[in-house]
């Protein structure tokens, strides 16, 4: 048997219209991680959001992997070891602060199990502390506060705006941080050169794994570098268009058990 590396996006892909992963899907998962095959769960989530995934999937018990915040930090279930982790220059804070109170974002970081809100709260600000079921505190000068290593920003904003903020973004810290879209109204701001393929690459050495090990499912903007980076990159029928356009394989939606046609087709009938 030749070991395989699963990588699954949470939202959208994972589980699925009610944040919960199917009994089917669940099983499936179970039965790969018994063969000895690795699950890595990858998602601009904080860690914290993505724990309760983990509990789930028994992760720690079977030797299984998460990559938060885009890839900033990579954590091994089993031994709650951080493998891998890079932050934000300090200096960039006061910058992205300015950007945001300018146009009129909202603006996030988080502090272990706490979203900071930095300049006021919206209805995005909200749905990120209710995904990840974590409180959200609000402060009153982000920048001063912030004086501790933070893994990511997050910037939102109606879509429009957003897919024009992106751009502004880019122009003026391209050469010092990475910046996309995970959502319409979700923009990512992360270390420079860290995206979730970027830190998977960094990570299968650790595994004694290559690329041509790698299947990677997703469904959103932040899911594409992976996508495009696996042996097998795997779009759900949910995934947005551009998603779609750079997979090899279009699976079933997220409330169709398509990871279980995935896991079925490249796994256990390869």
């Amino acid at each position: 048997m030749q070991k395989k590396l699963l990588v699954l996006d949470i939202d959208g892909t994972l589980t699925n219209s009610k944040k919960e992963i199917t009994k089917k899907t669940k099983q499936k998962l179970f039965d790969i991680q018994k063969m000895g095959h690795i699950v890595m769960l990858a998602s601009g989530r904080p860690t914290p959001g993505m724990i309760r995934y983990a509990r789930e999937l028994k992760l720690a018990e079977y030797g299984g992997y998460l990559l938060s915040y885009n890839g900033a930090r990579i954590v091994d279930c089993k031994t709650g070891q951080v493998i891998y982790q890079r932050t934000l220059p300090g200096e960039t804070i006061p910058k992205l602060y300015k950007f945001a109170k300018k146009h009129h974002c909202g603006i996030i970081s988080y502090e272990k199990d706490t979203v900071l809100s930095g300049n006021g709260l919206d209805e995005y600000i909200k749905l990120e502390a209710r995904i990840n079921g974590i409180p959200i505190r609000e402060i009153d000068n982000f920048a001063d506060y912030i004086t501790f290593p933070v893994n990511k920003c997050l910037m939102t904003a109606e879509p429009k705006d957003a897919e024009v903020y992106v751009g502004m973004l880019q122009k003026e810290f391209g050469d010092t941080l990475s910046i996309y879209r995970s959502e319409p109204f979700f923009i990512e701001i992360m270390p420079y050169n860290i995206d979730k393929a970027a830190s998977l690459d960094r990570t299968l050495p650790y595994l004694n794994l290559t690329r041509k090990n790698t299947i990677c499912c997703g469904d959103g903007y932040n899911d594409i570098s992976m996508i495009q980076y696996a042996n097998i990159g795997v779009a759900m029928k949910n995934a947005r268009e551009e998603v779609q356009a750079v997979a090899d394989f279009i699976t079933d939606s997220n409330d169709e058990d398509g990871l279980v046609r995935v896991i079925d087709t490249f796994i256990l009938n390869s």
